[in-house]
C-alpha cells in the first residue's frame, strides 16, 4: 500500500516549460480575457437595456453570455499570473474551488444550450402557441433547473476528488486544477471517480446534446414534410445556425476530453491541454461573435444604443466648443 500525504498545494506545470514563449502566451490569453469580457459583456448589456430583445431566446442568450464571462475567469486569471511568475502553485482548497466552478459552470453551459434549441423548436413548428408556451416562469425554470443541476453534478465531483489521498506528484500537468490530471497523481482506488466523470458527466453531456440533436430533427422534419415554405427553411437555417455553431464549437472539445478512454500518456496529456484552450478561453470569446454577426436584432440593437450614445458624445463636444 502507497503511504498517502496531506497536500496543502499543488504545483501547475501550465502550458509551456519554455521561457521565451510565455509573454508571448501572456499577451495571447490577455487578449482572448478581454475580448471576452468585453464581446459578452456587451451582449448582456443590450438583452438587458433593449426591450425588444426581451424574449426567451435573448433571455437564455444573455445567461449563455453570463456564463462565459464566469466560466474564463475560473481559469485565465490563474493561468495569466503563473505565466508571470516563477511560483505557479495552487492551494489544496483553491484547486478545489477551481475544480467545482469549472465543471459548475460547463455543465450549467451543456444543458443551457439545449434548452437553447427547445426553445427554437417551440418558436419555429409552434410558432402561434410560442409565447404562451415559453412564458416567463417557464423560462425562469428552465434556466433556474441548468443552473441547479449543475450546482449539484459539480459538487458531487468536488467532494469525491477532495476525498482522494495524494501520495505521487503533486506537479498536475494542466494548466488549471480538473478531475482527470487530479486523478492521475493520487493513490488508492479511483474507480468511483473515473465512473463519475464517464458515465455522469458522460449521462449530462451527451443527454443534453442528443435532445439538441431531437430538436433539430424536428425542425428540419416539420419544415420539409409539414410546412414546405423555401422562405420558412431559409429564416429557420438562419436562426438556428448561430445556435448549431456554438453547440459544435462546445460539444467537440468537451466530448473529447471527457466521454474519451482516460489515458496516462504524456501525448494524451497535451492534447487535453489543448483542447482544454479551446472550450475554456476560445470558444467563451467566438460566441458574442457569432451571435452578433449572424444575428440581425442584436447588430440593430447594438447600431441603435452605441449610435445614440455617439451621437450624444458629439452634440455635448459640438456645446462645448
Amino acid at each position: 500500500m502507497e503511504n498517502s500525504t496531506s497536500v496543502d498545494e499543488f504545483l501547475l506545470l501550465g502550458l509551456t516549460t519554455v521561457q521565451k514563449l510565455q509573454p508571448i502566451f501572456f499577451v495571447m490569453f490577455l487578449t482572448i480575457y478581454l475580448l471576452n469580457l468585453v464581446g459578452n459583456g456587451v451582449i448582456l448589456m443590450i438583452v438587458t437595456l433593449e426591450r425588444r430583445l426581451h424574449s426567451p431566446m435573448y433571455f437564455f442568450l444573455g445567461n449563455l453570455s453570463c456564463l462565459d464571462i464566469c466560466y474564463s475567469s475560473v481559469t485565465l486569471p490563474k493561468v495569466l499570473i503563473n505565466l508571470l511568475s516563477r511560483h505557479r502553485t495552487i492551494s489544496f482548497l483553491g484547486c478545489i474551488t477551481q475544480l467545482y466552478f469549472f465543471h459548475f459552470l460547463g455543465s450549467t453551459e451543456a444543458i443551457l444550450l439545449a434548452v437553447m434549441a427547445f426553445d427554437r423548436f417551440v418558436a419555429i413548428c409552434s410558432p402561434l402557441r410560442y409565447t404562451a408556451i415559453m412564458n416567463p416562469q417557464l423560462c425562469i425554470l428552465l434556466a433556474a433547473t441548468a443552473w441547479l443541476t449543475s450546482f449539484f453534478y459539480a459538487l458531487l465531483h468536488s467532494v469525491m476528488t477532495a476525498h482522494l489521498n495524494f501520495c505521487h506528484s503533486h506537479k498536475l500537468s494542466h494548466f488549471f486544477c480538473d478531475v482527470k490530471p487530479l486523478l492521475e497523481v493520487a493513490c488508492g482506488s479511483t474507480v468511483l471517480n473515473q465512473w463519475l466523470l464517464s458515465v455522469v458527466t458522460g449521462s449530462i453531456s451527451m443527454g443534453a446534446f442528443l435532445l439538441i440533436v431531437l430538436s433539430y430533427f424536428y425542425i428540419i422534419a416539420f419544415l420539409l414534410f409539414k410546412n414546405r415554405s423555401c422562405r420558412m427553411l431559409r429564416k429557420a437555417l438562419s436562426t438556428c445556425t448561430s445556435h448549431f455553431m456554438v453547440v459544435c464549437l462546445f460539444y467537440g472539445p468537451v466530448g473529447f476530453t471527457y466521454i474519451r478512454p482516460a489515458t496516462a500518456s504524456a501525448s494524451s496529456m497535451s492534447e487535453d491541454r489543448m483542447v482544454a484552450i479551446i472550450y475554456s478561453a476560445v470558444t467563451p470569446v467566438l460566441n458574442p461573435l457569432i451571435y452578433t454577426l449572424r444575428n440581425k436584432e442584436v447588430m440593430l440593437a447594438l447600431k441603435r444604443n452605441f449610435g445614440k450614445k455617439l451621437f450624444k458624445d458629439n452634440q455635448l463636444h459640438a456645446g462645448d466648443q
